[in-house]
């Protein structure tokens, strides 16, 4: 699991600040229409960002943080990933993501992202265009940036770097060699599904294969951190938040 379906993100909403959202419907390469939720900043700075939730799919949290992107300037687009085989429906706790989530393929991902980035590529061909994902969905940021998308920039919070996905999905550090751009990485240190042998391998790959990237273990931070209930984790969830807006800063 990842984030409950109650949790928000842990970044202060903006006072005053103001930002248009809309509910979309993309439609993928193999044709597949599928669910998004696009946040547009009232003054961008110009990056743009595709958000790839957790195992959940898209719900709540992911719009949040659409927004509070979107507050600081920079145009977000959260993407579902289950048009597929559960509709484009807004769906409530009790939905059963589990048989969704393994119908999944890292093709129809990368196929959906690369929708997602052609809305916030639509008036500039050229723009930088990052992606942040979470848990399942850090893993699928990751591998991202060896996925064609021309991305400035892939973050992932607490994804499995080493572990190969669903359906013949590569692991992260097997895609080195094809990325194509700088890596964040936001790691929980207490986080038990991912040992901290996996993030200094992962690490390990990337320095040797010449990737610019930033790995961060916060100590005692376990997986789903980035959430705002969890107070005693506050100062990783703000670094973390910093060092997000620093990397989209230093690539665009």
């Amino acid at each position: 699991m990842c984030h409950r379906y109650d949790a928000l993100p842990a970044i202060t909403p903006i006072a005053g600040a103001a930002v248009d959202v809309e509910d979309l419907t993309l439609t993928a390469s193999d044709g597949t229409d599928f669910a998004a939720f696009h946040a547009r900043a009232e003054s961008p700075t110009g990056p743009g960002m595709v958000i790839l939730p957790d195992v959940r799919g898209l719900f709540r949290f992911y719009e949040e943080l659409a927004i509070r992107f979107a507050e600081v300037g920079v145009d977000a687009v959260a993407i579902d990933y289950f048009g597929r085989t559960a509709g484009n429906s807004k769906r409530d706790a009790e939905f059963d993501f589990w048989p969704h989530v393994r119908s999944t393929t890292a093709d129809g991902i990368a196929a959906d992202t690369a929708a997602a980035v052609a809305v916030l590529r639509a008036n500039d061909p050229d723009r930088a265009v990052f992606t942040v994902g979470f848990c399942f969905g850090g893993s699928n940021s990751w591998l991202q940036a060896s996925s064609g998308h021309g991305l400035a920039g892939a973050i992932g919070f607490y994804g499995r770097p080493t572990a190969e996905g669903l359906n013949g999905a590569p692991a992260p550090s097997a895609t080195v060699s094809e990325i194509t751009c700088p890596i964040l990485g936001l790691m929980g240190g207490a986080d038990e599904s991912i040992p901290a042998e996996a993030v200094a391998e992962w690490d390990s790959a990337l320095a040797a294969g010449g990737v610019t990237r930033e790995i961060v273990t916060y100590d005692g931070a376990p997986h789903s951190f980035f959430d705002r209930t969890y107070d005693e984790h506050i100062d990783a969830c703000n670094d973390a938040w910093q060092r997000i807006q620093a990397f989209i800063a230093a690539n665009s």
